[in-house]
């Protein structure tokens, strides 16, 4: 299938977005590294385009990747673990979900992603692999990430009494920037590798650069195969011809025309195949064009509803994998094209075509955020959570403990659901093991929530979703109604060395957050969930 644009009422604006885009020569001036596209500065901008050329330099050195992955699965590697935070662990995360069942096959390493401080969820990763066949990947771009330090502390510690100090270091690989703390730990404590990657790429921008790749190479990925889709959509996208023979700014002018008619819930429909894509997208929407008040809201994962149940605030975005079993999620679609909901479908003819969504929706971001006037590589919003996660350690490490958490009871969340307004959104942020039951659970109550309010609803694990939709949280629209669930650790998991403990750090990063919300006066609900976890989810969707 190709690809299907049905804008309805809001096709007039899209195509005088097209023709203001062709006058303006964005594509061209995108292509060349203009900056004032976005601003009058070139501060993080300047040094944020080198994923422009990405998929064609790296095609150069994909072989280079592949031999690496080969040696160490020649040594014995079964596991590989990613022990980083948003587009440092993402990017690879969606490569082998989209396309592992034929990676599978290739006697590649079982890829895992560790990007949560939640005890239950590291003790999980530490159960489910064999340490001494395990190589693990500290990926960060600033080398200082807190969580991807107390990751490779823990591990570390436990490879040092089980193979020894002087084998361990050869059982980690960093990637990071040159000369960043990781850089120059890599060299200091031995490890087998560090891949440096190109300064000139952000961290959401890197999922077709080394962060991307060097764990999908461990996984038995063919690079060569996710590359050249990408090199083909990379050359598709350059300046040559009209926008809406591009398909990286003919979907950027569309997401820009839409969110200035009012519908800035972008909702994505995907098969569970396609998923990881979609959370892929979430991520580079929320962080690139969640500032300045204003922006995009990506929502992914949430149950259907009948087309009439959506409000005028929606669009919808289906990732459609040719080959893949799409009849539910068509049939969805063709409601929502008969109901004159507009409805974008994007196809991708077999699953490495992931690769060229990539650099797709890299385009498109840049491209809506010149029509937003929004800047689409900072996040100047994101340090305000972290200094006040800072803020709640040091005071833990004076007084011994941390502050008795807040939680306001549900029927806090049925009256600021009741009083919200027509462009209002719920906002789940998790601070639990993703597991199974949780899931439903949580999926559960986002179907009651839309069916009863009509409202999109998002949700994310934290403190994952920090790197991901934190930025949108605190600096995009303040339309958001934010849900925090915490629940008391059965069990707790030290950090060798430092003065508190995974749980602490997960409590404390939680904390944080919602002091940086609330400080900024967005609607908040936190609760402290008794009990089963799932069962308490589930109660509060009744509740309402």
């Amino acid at each position: 299938m190709t690809d299907f644009y049905h804008l309805g009422d809001c096709q007039p604006l899209a195509s005088r977005m097209y023709a203001r885009l062709d006058a303006d020569e964005a594509p061209a001036r995108l292509n060349r590294g203009d900056y004032t596209l976005w601003s009058d500065s070139p501060a993080e901008i300047s040094d944020r385009l080198g994923w422009l050329d990405l998929p064609s330099t790296m095609l150069e050195t994909a072989g280079e990747l592949e031999q690496f992955g080969a040696s160490l699965r020649k040594e014995g590697c079964r596991y590989a673990v990613v022990l980083g935070m948003g587009g440092s662990s993402l990017g690879p995360d969606v490569i082998v979900r989209t396309v592992g069942s034929e990676s599978d096959s290739s006697g590649g390493a079982r890829l895992l992603a560790l990007d949560s401080t939640v005890p239950q969820w590291v003790a999980d990763t530490a159960a489910a692999i064999d340490l001494a066949h395990t190589v693990f990947i500290v990926s960060s771009k600033s080398g200082s990430t807190t969580e991807s330090s107390a990751f490779y502390t823990y591990f570390r510690s436990r490879l040092n009494a089980e193979v020894g100090e002087a084998a361990a270091g050869g059982h980690f690989v960093a990637i990071t920037d040159a000369g960043t703390d990781l850089d120059r730990l890599a060299k200091s404590d031995g490890f087998r590798r560090a891949f440096l990657n190109d300064p000139n790429i952000g961290g959401r921008y890197s999922a077709l650069s080394c962060f991307g790749l060097a764990p999908a190479a461990l996984a038995g990925v063919d690079l060569g195969r996710l590359l050249t889709p990408a090199v083909r959509m990379q050359e598709r996208c350059r300046p040559d011809g009209a926008v809406e023979d591009n398909p990286g700014a003919r979907l950027g002018a569309a997401i820009g025309a839409l969110v200035k008619a009012g519908r800035d819930k972008l909702t994505l429909l995907t098969t569970e195949r396609a998923r990881g894509l979609g959370m892929w997208v979430e991520q580079l929407l929320a962080e690139s064009a969640g500032k300045s008040g204003a922006g995009v809201i990506p929502v992914v994962n949430e149950p259907m509803l009948p087309p009439d149940g959506y409000r005028d605030d929606r669009f919808f975005v289906q990732l459609r994998l040719d080959d893949d079993d799409n009849r539910a999620v068509d049939d969805a679609v063709s409601a929502l094209i008969n109901a004159g909901l507009p409805v974008i479908r994007l196809s991708l003819s077999d699953a490495y075509d992931v690769g060229a969504e990539f650099y797709r929706w890299e385009y498109a971001i840049a491209v809506a955020g010149h029509i937003m006037g929004i800047h689409p590589f900072d996040q100047p919003d994101v340090q305000s959570a972290k200094d006040r996660t800072l803020a709640v350690l040091n005071d833990y490490q004076r007084d011994g403990q941390l502050p008795r958490p807040r939680s306001d009871g549900f029927r806090r969340l049925s009256d600021l659901l009741d009083g919200g307004g027509g462009g209002d959104y719920l906002a789940i942020m998790a601070y639990l093991t993703d597991t199974p039951a949780i899931d439903a659970a949580m999926q559960y109550l986002r179907q009651r929530v839309g069916a009863a309010y009509g409202i999109a609803t998002t949700a994310g694990y934290g403190p994952r979703y920090l790197h991901s939709t934190g930025q949108l949280h605190k600096g995009g629209p303040a339309s958001g109604i934010y849900l925090q669930l915490t629940h008391r650790h059965t069990a707790d998991v030290d950090i060798p060395g430092w003065p508190f403990s995974f749980g602490v750090l997960a409590d404390a990063q939680a904390l944080g957050d919602l002091q940086a919300l609330d400080e900024l006066g967005r609607r908040t609900v936190s609760l402290r969930l008794e009990g089963d976890p799932a069962d308490a989810i589930r109660r509060l969707a009744e509740s309402l």
